[in-house]
């Protein structure tokens, strides 16, 4: 029954409700996990997201640690298509789209407001930045001579 649930938001700090929505499920920095009963928040837990700077598989590894969390939704800005399959694969119900601070995410979920997420809307590794890798394409190079512009 909707208003009686553990729900697991994405959160860009470990300021619980207060926390801004991250748009990313498998690399946002913590997860707020807010227990609702009859529709009201009784009670919160931040939890970190040890997947945040993991080198690969970070959307199955963020989905095994909200699964022992307990919780049976997520609610989050973009969701990749492993994350997506890992998250259906435990049973947890996915909505999509929210934004501002983790207590109007809750809000907007309770209303009906949130798109639920039948699959992927983002391809694999949208969190990493455009290089596909958390360096953003500003190092010269491993083992180049002159910082890989050349010189060899």
């Amino acid at each position: 029954m909707k208003g009686n649930e553990i729900i697991a938001v994405t959160s860009q700090s470990l300021d619980g409700l207060n926390a801004l929505v991250d748009p990313r499920f498998g690399r946002c920095r913590a997860f707020t996990i807010v227990k609702i009963q009859s529709g009201d928040i009784v009670d919160t837990q931040v939890l970190e997201n040890p997947a945040m700077m993991a080198g690969g598989g970070a959307g199955i590894q963020a989905a095994q640690t909200v699964g022992n969390s307990g919780a049976q939704i997520v609610i989050t800005g973009n969701l990749g298509p492993n994350a997506s399959s890992a998250l259906q694969g435990l049973g947890i119900t996915t909505y999509i789209g929210a934004s501002g601070n983790v207590e109007s995410a809750i809000n907007a979920y309770l209303s009906g407001s949130l798109q639920q997420a039948t699959s992927a809307n983002v391809p694999s590794h949208f969190g990493m930045g455009r290089g596909g890798g958390q360096g953003g394409g500003r190092g010269g190079g491993m083992g180049r001579q002159g910082g890989g512009r050349g010189q060899w």
